[in-house]
């Protein structure tokens, strides 16, 4: 049944070319900003100088050295930082996990609590937030247009997601050329990060809504196209312009209404990456195959719509199940991505132990069914690792 739904997405998105030059026209005169930024590129790529020729006139204090995995401990020195100088809006430049941090930071300085790690934990406990726009230079995750965030606590080892309205982008500038510099196999994390998010509100059971259905197929089929271009022609604006908008519009909240959705394979990445490090779009890519196997009777109706809409397969409907799983893990493979956990040395019967360990505590069941058990889990990775 095509479910009930509400959809308010707030973000002023800026697309295109030559668009950061309209940073003034979204930030408030007189703002004291807070430039937040990973680990430097933008100052190779010229982002930062066109980021910096556009505020000229504003108080601007800057906070590098987000990492990949935005941890809860750097995170907080930003904060300090923030309260220290007063700073009135946030501007995230770089990629989704600089962005995510920022929207922790924003949550982070008004918080009156104690414990901040309690905001990752506790969504409900997020109160008043900074106001913070982004300039986007890596498409993923998605974060530029929905309210979600993933931090990370070295402490513990832990990888979590939070979220809440107020944690949407008063705006974001994507252009697409500020992409040309990126390394190939982050444009290879970022289309796989993309097409997994796409795979966990599609892939799960027919409900006839048609047009989420199509929606979704399209992005799927958009990054598959653009791929070959994306990975091998740094400056070839189309293929940047599509792969860009494609990771957007799979995680901000269009293709999801009304219907159900998974999330398994990003819960399970998410604890391989706190873990052994491992980059977020790879442990997707070493899950998802393997749980469409371990799944097959039950996601059989939507493997056989993917596989005759999105790649065109023909045969019988066994046959098409097999080759959809099949062409999944070929275009993670294009990518450059192992589809298989024993392609990581340091994944082993030890991790799986640990990640079956971590549900069971939590209570934990995953999947568009809640069926998918800490013993699943555990059967999943032991498939990819054989």
């Amino acid at each position: 049944m095509f479910n009930n739904f509400t959809f308010h997405n707030p973000v002023k998105l800026i697309f295109g070319k030559g668009t950061i030059a309209q940073l003034p026209k979204n930030i408030a005169a007189g703002s004291k900003i807070m430039l937040t930024y990973g680990g430097g590129s933008i100052f190779k790529n010229g982002v930062y100088d066109q980021v910096t020729e556009a505020l000229k006139g504003y108080d601007i204090i800057e906070f590098g050295g987000i990492e990949a995995n935005p941890t809860y401990e750097t995170l907080m020195k930003a904060v300090e930082l923030a309260k220290k100088e007063n700073v009135n809006f946030l501007l995230s430049v770089g990629g989704g996990s600089v962005l995510d941090g920022t929207k922790f930071i924003s949550a982070a300085i008004p918080y009156e609590g104690e414990d901040h790690w309690e905001l990752v934990l506790n969504s409900s406990k997020i109160g008043e937030v900074v106001p913070f726009g982004d300039v986007l230079t890596l498409p993923a995750t998605g974060s530029e247009m929905n309210y979600y965030a993933v931090i990370s606590k070295k402490e513990t080892k832990e990888k979590k997601g939070m979220g809440g309205f107020k944690l949407y982008p008063k705006f974001s500038i994507l252009d697409p050329e500020t992409t040309y510099s990126l390394p190939k196999k982050q444009v290879a994390n970022g289309l796989a990060d993309a097409f997994t998010h796409v795979m966990e509100q599609y892939m799960t059971y027919p409900v006839g809504a048609m047009i989420q259905d199509r929606f979704a197929e399209s992005i799927l089929q958009t990054l598959i196209e653009v791929a070959p271009d994306a990975m091998n022609k740094e400056d070839d604006y189309e293929s940047r312009a599509n792969y860009m908008w494609a990771a957007t519009v799979a995680l901000n909240g269009l293709i999801n209404l009304g219907v159900p959705t998974d999330w398994a394979t990003h819960q399970v990445g998410h604890e391989l990456t706190a873990f052994h490090g491992i980059d977020h779009a790879r442990t997707l890519a070493i899950v998802l195959p393997h749980l469409l196997t371990y799944k097959k009777d039950k996601k059989r109706g939507k493997l056989i719509q993917y596989g005759k809409r999105v790649w065109n397969l023909l045969g019988s409907d066994d046959e098409i199940v097999d080759m959809a799983i099949r062409k999944t893990a070929e275009f993670y493979e294009s990518l450059g991505i192992p589809t298989k956990a024993s392609s990581y040395g340091e994944i082993n019967e030890e991790t799986v132990k640990m990640l079956k360990q971590r549900f069971v505590e939590r209570g934990m069941n995953f999947g568009e069914n809640a069926d998918i058990t800490p013993d699943d889990i555990a059967k999943i990775m032991e498939m990819s690792m054989a």
